[in-house]
């Protein structure tokens, strides 16, 4: 079974960045990947997403700010966040797109707080 494992979240003032990364125990070359956050009480939702051929597409909160890559040599996906903002409090997940194949990984928390 494919394990998902974020890392690299933390607590960060306003303005500052954060590099989340992914690393699943399989191949995923030929998988639409997502990045998803979830705060409490709410549903999960999808900020970004990269197909197979490495088109990318973004939530209107976060683009030009958020940048998804992968790495299909390393199994890894990457989301940059830069000029984070309180509002992108959150836990962060990865997963395929559009259907979340995988089982949900643990997240990694990002807190952006002053």
């Amino acid at each position: 079974q494919v394990q998902l494992v974020e890392s690299g979240g933390g607590l960060v003032q306003p303005g500052g960045s954060l590099r989340l990364s992914c690393t699943v125990s399989g191949s995923f070359r030929s998988n639409g990947m997502g990045w998803y956050r979830q705060v409490p009480g709410k549903e999960r939702e999808l900020v970004a997403r990269i197909s197979a051929f490495y088109d990318t597409n973004y939530a209107d909160s976060v683009k030009g700010r958020f940048t998804i890559s992968r790495d299909n040599i390393k199994n890894t996906l990457y989301l940059q966040m830069n000029s984070l903002k309180p509002e992108d409090t959150a836990v962060y997940y990865c997963n395929t797109y559009p259907s979340q194949s995988f089982s949900w990984g643990r997240g990694t928390q990002v807190t952006v707080s002053s």
